[in-house]
């Protein structure tokens, strides 16, 4: 199911608020490259990343760079330490493989619903190593940058879905709603 059929939008673009970001700094060293592929400078990832003393590359479909384009991919990938994002829920299976290919330490934020449930993302999943972060509440995105709160309220959780970054295969953390 796509989650924009989920959260009746219409499209793959739902904005992630600050308290869903800021768990994920400790795992991030200050000073660290860090590369955004879905998102662009309004958003939260950038901004957070950035405040956290990351030097943070975005990139996006609409400004004419594809994550599957392979001259793209490269360019950015060699630069960078980390790969973060929130990807487009509708291709998040061929996001994954993506990133396994690439091989750099990566976090991705992504509803639960249907991560592991076909033959493909099963094996997919299998023969790479990777970690999940689960939180304590659900994650409510914004559907614009321009939102003061988040309104779209997926019925189902989202998780980060790491490679190479956490320091063991499942963590947990709290997350702070009221700090918006």
């Amino acid at each position: 199911m796509k989650m924009d059929k989920v959260a009746n939008s219409g499209n793959d673009e739902f904005y992630t608020p600050k308290y869903a970001i800021e768990p994920l700094l400790k795992y991030i060293p200050s000073g660290s490259k860090v590369w955004c592929p879905f998102d662009a400078e309004q958003s939260l990832f950038y901004k957070v990343l950035k405040d956290h003393g990351c030097e943070v590359k975005v990139t996006h479909l609409s400004t004419g760079q594809d994550f599957f384009v392979s001259e793209d991919t490269n360019k950015y990938s060699d630069w960078c330490d980390y790969i973060i994002s929130n990807p487009p829920y509708s291709l998040k299976a061929e996001v994954f493989a993506r990133l396994f290919e690439i091989g750099k330490p990566f976090a991705m934020l992504v509803g639960v619903v249907g991560l592991f449930e076909s033959q493909k993302r099963f094996t997919m999943f299998k023969e790479n190593e990777f970690e999940i972060m689960y939180f304590d509440k659900r994650v409510a995105y914004f559907k614009d940058y321009n939102d003061e709160k988040p309104s779209l309220n997926p019925p189902f959780s989202s998780v980060y879905l790491c490679s190479k970054i956490l320091p063991k295969q499942i963590v947990f953390e709290n997350i702070n709603k009221q700090k918006l």
